[in-house]
C-alpha cells in the first residue's frame, strides 16, 4: 500500500470506524436491561420543569500529574446524547476542568476541527471485514515505543474489538493500579444493571412532624443550585439531554405546593437515608472528591462556577444543600424557620410529595463521568449499582455489586480488586487484560445498552481528559481525534485505556497501565505514542 493511499485509507478508517463501528448508537443508546435502582417516570425532561444545566462533574478532579488525583480529567465534553458523538458529560477521580470541544490547550493543535459529526456515526466501511492484527504484528509496531524508559514498569494489552479476542499483551494478566479507567468496571457495570433511561429523582415530601418538609437526597451530585442560564457541562451550555435537575425548579414546586394549602412556614429536614456506610473515601481531601451523601448541590463545590481541577467542596454537602434549598424557598414566599437539620429517621413512603426533580438518564451521566472523570459522579452511579444489587449503598457494597454484575457479564475478575467506584483508592488492582474486556463489552452488538461507555470515552486532543493531549510535540500529534481513550492517574500510577481504528479500518481495544518515578506528562505522552503507534499500522 503506498503511503498516499495508506494515509487517506487511515484517515476514513479512523473517523469512521472509530467513532462508528465502536458507535452505532443512536437508537441504541437508551435500550432498557436488567432490573434497575430508580427508573424515571418521565422520559422527557427531568423533572417538572428542570430547567438547568449541569454542575461540572469534570472540576471534580483531574488527570493532573501531582499524585494522588484520580484523574481529573479537564476537558470539555460536548453536549451528550445518543445522537451526539463527542457527547459527553463530565469526569471524575483525575478529572480536569473542562475542555473545549475543539481542542484549545497550549500544546493542541487549536486550527484542528473536531471531528465531523456525520462521520463519527456513519458506518465503518472496512470495520470488521479488515484483517485483524497479528501478535507478531503488534509487537512489531510497538516494541520501541513501549521500550521508553520514562514507562517505568508497563504492562498492555491489546484487543479486538469485534469478538474480544486478546491479540497482544505483555504482563495482560498481571493485575496494576488502574487509577480513574477504574470507572471503566463502574460504568459497565452500571449500564449492565440499570435501564438506561433510569434518573435520579430528589423530592420533598410533608415531614414526620407537623409544619415540616423533608428534603429527600436521591443521589444525585449533579443537582444545581445555579441559575439555568449559568450551568455548563464541561464548559459547553448543557442541552436538553444533558441538562441537570434544577434545585430552584423544586423550590418552585414545593412553594406552590404549600401556599397552594395555606402555609407560608415550615422547618425543614433532610433525608440521608439511601446511603449507607462511611461517607469518608479513603483518600478524601476535599477538593477531588467530597464526602459522599446522597444530596449535595453543584457535586459540592464551594463555589459552584469553579474551573479549577479540584476545587474547593463543602464540609458538610447534605447541609449545604438544604441552606441552598431554604434561600430558594424565600424567594418563593415561604419562610423556613430556623436551621435545617438532619431527619431523625427516612421519609414515611406514603408522604406526600410536594416536588420533584430529576437527573439526566444513567447513560448521559455514565457518559459524563468517563468524560471528564467525575469522581463524585462515579462514586454516586457505584451506589446506583449496589441498590439494584441489593446491597448497601456504600463504598463496600457498591465494590461488591460492581464485581457481581462483571462476573455476572463473564469478565475475568482474578486479580480484580475494588474499593470504589472512582479509581481513587490506591489499592484498587485491574489487569489489562480485564480492561479491554470491558471495552469489547460495550462495543459489542449483543450489549447495546452498553455503549455510553464508549461514546462518553474523552477523545484524543478534543474533550475531556484528553483535551490537552496528543497535541504539538508529543510525537503523537497525528492521532488526535483518532483515539477514545479513558485516563487514570495516581502517585506514580499512569494508565490509558480505550479504542482506536488501525491503518485498515479495524477497531480494536487497548490498555496501557504504567507505574513509574517520571513527570505524569512524559509518562502520559509515552502511553500517548504507544496508542498512536496503533492508528499507523495494519500489524499483520
Amino acid at each position: 500500500m503506498g503511503a498516499g493511499v495508506g494515509a487517506a485509507r487511515r484517515r476514513r478508517g479512523t473517523a469512521v470506524g472509530l467513532f462508528g463501528a465502536a458507535l452505532l448508537v443512536a437508537g441504541t443508546v437508551l435500550t432498557p436491561v436488567g432490573a434497575h435502582a430508580q427508573p424515571s417516570p418521565t422520559s422527557g425532561g427531568h423533572s417538572a420543569e428542570h430547567g438547568d444545566d449541569d454542575n461540572q462533574g469534570d472540576h471534580g478532579g483531574r488527570d493532573g500529574g501531582d499524585g494522588r488525583k484520580g484523574d481529573h480529567g479537564k476537558g470539555k465534553p460536548g453536549p451528550s446524547g445518543s445522537s451526539s458523538p463527542s457527547s459527553s458529560p463530565s469526569s471524575g477521580p483525575g478529572r480536569r476542568a473542562e475542555p473545549p470541544l475543539v481542542s484549545g490547550g497550549s500544546d493542541s493543535p487549536t486550527t484542528r476541527p473536531a471531528p465531523d459529526t456525520g462521520a463519527v456515526l456513519a458506518g465503518a466501511e472496512n470495520g470488521p471485514e479488515a484483517a485483524a492484527p497479528t501478535a507478531q504484528g503488534l509487537q512489531q509496531a510497538l516494541t520501541a515505543a513501549l521500550a521508553d524508559k520514562s514507562l517505568g514498569t508497563v504492562t498492555i494489552a491489546v484487543a479486538d474489538a469485534a469478538d474480544g479476542r486478546l491479540l497482544y499483551g505483555s504482563g495482560e494478566n498481571t493485575p496494576a493500579t488502574p487509577a480513574s479507567t477504574t470507572k471503566l468496571a463502574t460504568a459497565v457495570a452500571a449500564l449492565s444493571v440499570l435501564p438506561a433511561d433510569t434518573r435520579l429523582t430528589t423530592r420533598v415530601v410533608r415531614g414526620a412532624d407537623p409544619g415540616t418538609i423533608t428534603l429527600v437526597g436521591g443521589g444525585d451530585p449533579t443537582l444545581t443550585a445555579l441559575p439555568a442560564d449559568q450551568v455548563q457541562i464541561g464548559g459547553q451550555p448543557a442541552d436538553a439531554d444533558t441538562a441537570p435537575a434544577s434545585l430552584e425548579a423544586l423550590a418552585r414546586q414545593t412553594a406552590e405546593a404549600l401556599k397552594a394549602a395555606g402555609t407560608t412556614t415550615v422547618r425543614l429536614d433532610y433525608d440521608l437515608s439511601l446511603y449507607a456506610g462511611n461517607p469518608q473515601h479513603h483518600n478524601h481531601d476535599a477538593a477531588n472528591i467530597a464526602l459522599v451523601v446522597p444530596l449535595m448541590v453543584d457535586e459540592a463545590r464551594s463555589d459552584p462556577r469553579s474551573r479549577e481541577d479540584a476545587p474547593a467542596r463543602v464540609a458538610d454537602p447534605a447541609g449545604a444543600a438544604a441552606d441552598a434549598f431554604a434561600a430558594l424557598l424565600a424567594a418563593q414566599g415561604v419562610t423556613v424557620e430556623g436551621k435545617a437539620k438532619s431527619a431523625a429517621g427516612p421519609a414515611a413512603a406514603e408522604a406526600p410529595v410536594l416536588g420533584r426533580v430529576d437527573s439526566p438518564t444513567v447513560a448521559r451521566l455514565v457518559e459524563r463521568l468517563l468524560t471528564t472523570s467525575d469522581n463524585q459522579l462515579a462514586e454516586a452511579i457505584a451506589r446506583q449499582v449496589a441498590l439494584a444489587a441489593h446491597q448497601p449503598a456504600s463504598f463496600e457494597g457498591a465494590a461488591a455489586a460492581v464485581t457481581q454484575e462483571l462476573t455476572r457479564l463473564g469478565v475475568p475478575m482474578t486479580g480484580v480488586v475494588l474499593n470504589d467506584g472512582s479509581g481513587l483508592h490506591p489499592g484498587n488492582a485491574i489487569p489489562p487484560a480485564v480492561l479491554v474486556r470491558l471495552l469489547a463489552l460495550a462495543a459489542s452488538d449483543q450489549h447495546p445498552a452498553l455503549r455510553p461507555v464508549l461514546t462518553g470515552l474523552p477523545v484524543a486532543g478534543f474533550t475531556g481528559t484528553l483535551n490537552k493531549r496528543y497535541g504539538t510535540g508529543s510525537g503523537a500529534a497525528d492521532a488526535a481525534g483518532l483515539i477514545r481513550a479513558k485516563t487514570g492517574t495516581l502517585s506514580g500510577v499512569n494508565t490509558l485505556a480505550g479504542t482506536v481504528v488501525d491503518a485498515d479500518g479495524r477497531l480494536l481495544a487497548f490498555a496501557v497501565m504504567t507505574r513509574t518515578t517520571a513527570p505524569a506528562d512524559t509518562a502520559r505522552a509515552a502511553m500517548d505514542r504507544i496508542a498512536a503507534r496503533l492508528t499507523t499500522c495494519g500489524c499483520h
